[in-house]
Order: structure tokens, then sequence, then C-alpha cells
């Protein structure tokens, strides 16, 4: 086959995706997150050819990820609940380690991660802190998601063969921490900022466990409101 034949790739496979689904053999754990990845596209010819949907592949992963873990999700639940062979899979997102921090990529963007423009229209940091934790309270009890937090709880404990896997999901959460204290620097000195920042960080972390647990959104959003007060 063809070194450029990734589109014949998918399509190959998709038959035997499609049989597989009929048969039931899809596992519990992949069940949950199984999505159409091959969407119709109608050629000059007047057929149907199948095109592969990369972001809803990658939003699978991510799912799967965020529930179970890196560890937890094996290559054969990706390819099952993504609907590519092995070399489609490799071809379009390189291995799992490639495809796993992809997904952190994704979640981190989903999550606002990246982005604490939000909370400059405060005038107060009690009030910034306030809409921070609140907005991380609601993202963690939407039950459109999954429970708890894929950054703030990945690769807490794994494998020592993936410990440059943890290592990056260390350095990322660090990485959130500083972003944080530069922003509460628009109300703090350095100082201040930076130790604030270590604490709601914490908070956040200790928020996504009971979220995980099964805490609701009440809960979480009383656990943001004494996080406020301790840091005046």
């Amino acid at each position: 086959m063809r070194a450029t034949g990734f589109s014949e790739l998918v399509i190959f496979v998709a038959p035997r995706f499609i049989m597989i689904i009929k048969q039931h053999q899809l596992t519990t754990a992949v069940k949950p997150y199984l999505m159409i990845i091959m969407k119709p596209r109608k050629s000059p010819s007047g057929g149907r050819p199948r095109e592969f949907d990369r972001d809803a592949a990658l939003e699978t992963a991510m799912r799967l990820f965020w529930r179970h873990g890196y560890e937890g999700v094996s290559f054969q639940h990706l390819t099952a609940a993504m609907g590519l062979a092995a070399p489609s899979l490799y071809a379009a997102f390189g291995n799992k380690r490639a495809l796993y921090l992809e997904a952190v990529d994704r979640y981190g963007r989903l999550r606002g991660a990246t982005d604490l423009s939000f909370m400059d229209p405060y005038e107060t940091v009690d009030e910034a802190v306030l809409a921070f934790l609140n907005a991380t309270a609601h993202g963690l009890s939407d039950p459109s998601t999954e429970a708890g937090c894929m950054l703030n709880m990945g690769m807490l404990t794994s494998h020592p063969d993936h410990a440059e896997i943890a290592a990056e999901l260390s350095d990322r959460r660090t990485a959130f921490t500083a972003l944080l204290a530069q922003k509460l620097q628009r109300w703090l000195d350095q100082e201040a900022a930076a130790d604030k920042a270590v604490y709601l960080s914490a908070v956040i972390q200790g928020m996504a466990v009971q979220a995980h647990d099964g805490a609701g959104r009440e809960r979480l959003e009383m656990l943001a409101k004494l996080a406020v007060r301790a840091i005046r």
C-alpha cells in the first residue's frame, strides 16, 4: 500500500468496524465513547466516500483518557472506539503517548487552562478568585463531561515506564500555577500572588478529587467561598 494511502486505510477498516458494532464486541470501557468519526462526503461522481474526522477522533480519545487515565486505556480500546485500524491511528496521531498529550492539550483549551482573561474585569482579588473557583466548580460538576480533572488528576501514580509522561503532566500543573500567579499580580504584589497561586492550585486539585467522588456544584461552590475567606 502507498505511504500516502491514509484515507484508503480508513476506508478499508470502516466495514470491519461496523461489523464489530453489530456483533457487540466492544468492551464496556469503550461503548460510552463510541462516536461516528467517519462522516460521509459526496464525491463528484455522486457516491458517498467517507472521510476521517480527526477532531471527533481526538474528542473520543480525550474522553477515554479523562475517565480511565493513560494506563487504563489500551491501544485496542482506542482503535475500537475511534473506528481506526492501528496503522491509521499511527498515521493520524503517532503513538499512544503523543495521542494522550494531544488529548491533554485539547482538554486544557476546553477548560481554559491557558487563558485566565475572564478574571480581568473584577475590581478586587476576592471577586476575581471567587469567579475563578466558581468557574472551576461549574466545569467539574458539568454532567455532560467526565468526573474530575484530566490535568490535575492525570498521571499522579504511574508505572516507571511512563515517568516521562507523568513528568510532563506535573510540568503542566506547575505551568498553570505560574500562569495563575501572573494573573493575580493584577491585584497583588509578586510574592503574595505566587503564594496564593500555590494555595489556589491545591484548592482546585482538592475540588477535582471531590468532584470525582461525586460532589455536586453546590458543595464545590461552598468550598470556593471558604477558600476566598482563607486568602483574605
